[in-house]
């Protein structure tokens, strides 16, 4: 870091003016923008009793303008980051190291691609200085290592030219070709899976559900409360404890991101059982959660709502991408396609890292193949 910049580490987000922050944070990601993070701390989603403590890094240039900001968390566990380090951590553990705690740049409970290093003037110096801020902390603090997670491909070259270790991933987004409609979209698909599509669709529709989109303030509290019953539902049959918490959308909505909130509603007879809440940003949809009723059987509404109405409404608004969130193969024969995603880790032991560098390096190649394979047998028609 140059003598000019000057790093310092607050405790929250709040320390950091909502108007510097987001001069750094840029506009085109919802996630980043201090009102999302403000969101998650005020209703202690993050807090350190939840493993998440807030140490967010800014940089100030000579004239004391901050001129970089970084969100960054001090990690007691490996939950809610979908860059998995579970072995990592045991084999340490094994060899009798200790890789609690750690550091963690990301946006918590997001595993969406977006500027983790974020600069006002967009300098790769400044960038940099954040990095080696988070890097120093990391060892002075004595701790095992710390993790950027779905940074953009151009933070993650980056990272890798510093000394990171790079590591890759992989997501399902769907890409709007400039479709005029959701019909225009089925007719790029083979005939075999465009009758599944649409034989799925059906079967929803048979089902009497009336499935609304809203956006923004069309989102009130009643909605919330619905919501976060059926996402602590789903989240409770299959993962455990919820992140979320029912005040994070109270102080989501009054946000300056709250514009930025897309709520698929599912209803039936009258009475909310579903729905689906995604994110909008500059030119991409973000899905984040879905919920529904316990007990609730319906066949295909997950798909309806998650991934066919997020296409409608691209379509719709002329937006470039629906990223669906993480894992999910089955999603590639309803149109998203396998991407890459990205993470970049500094580890302090020097055995560990050797291990971590073979591991990567092995899963990277077997990952590599196994997204072009997909996206080979992919459900588009092969062109001649």
């Amino acid at each position: 870091m140059t003598d000019t910049l000057q790093a310092e580490i607050v405790g929250s987000i709040h320390a950091i003016p909502a108007s510097d922050w987001n001069a750094c944070a840029g506009a085109g990601n919802p996630f980043i923008r201090h009102g999302f993070l403000a969101a998650l701390e005020q209703s202690r989603a993050v807090a350190g009793e939840t493993g998440w403590l807030p140490r967010h890094v800014l940089i100030r240039d000579g004239h004391g303008e901050i001129v970089a900001v970084a969100p960054m968390y001090v990690k007691s566990h490996s939950y809610g980051e979908y860059v998995f380090d579970w072995g990592w951590a045991e084999a340490y553990a094994r060899a009798g190291g200790r890789y609690y705690p750690k550091l963690q740049c990301a946006v918590p409970f997001t595993p969406a691609t977006g500027p983790r290093l974020l600069s006002r003037h967009d300098d790769p110096a400044h960038r940099l200085a954040l990095a080696e801020t988070m890097v120093r902390l990391a060892s002075q603090a004595g701790m095992s290592s710390l993790h950027i997670t779905f940074p953009t491909e151009a933070e993650a070259d980056l990272l890798e030219s510093a000394g990171f270790i790079r590591r890759l991933g992989c997501q399902y987004h769907w890409e709007n070709a400039d479709y005029g409609c959701f019909d225009d979209f089925l007719g790029h698909l083979s005939s075999r899976k465009r009758k599944q599509v649409r034989r799925e669709r059906q079967a929803v529709a048979a089902q009497g559900f009336h499935i609304t989109t809203l956006v923004g303030a069309d989102v009130k509290a009643r909605h919330w409360d619905a919501f976060h019953r059926f996402y602590e539902n789903v989240i409770d049959q299959k993962w455990g404890s919820a992140y979320l918490t029912r005040a994070f959308f109270d102080h989501l909505s009054g946000s300056e991101v709250g514009d930025k909130v897309v709520l698929v509603w599912v209803e039936q007879d009258d009475q909310p059982v579903a729905a689906a809440f995604n994110m909008l940003g500059g030119d991409t949809l973000f899905g984040r959660n879905w919920g529904c009723a316990p007990g609730l059987q319906a066949p295909f509404l997950h798909f309806e709502a998650c991934y066919y109405r997020a296409i409608d409404f691209a379509i719709a608004h002329k937006i470039k991408r629906v990223e669906a969130g993480a894992q999910g193969e089955h999603k590639v024969a309803r149109g998203y396609l396998p991407n890459a995603t990205h993470s970049a880790h500094w580890i302090k032991d020097e055995g560990l890292r050797r291990a971590v560098e073979k591991f990567v390096a092995h899963e990277r190649a077997l990952l590599a193949e196994d997204m072009t394979e997909q996206a080979e047998l992919g459900p588009y028609k092969q062109s001649t």
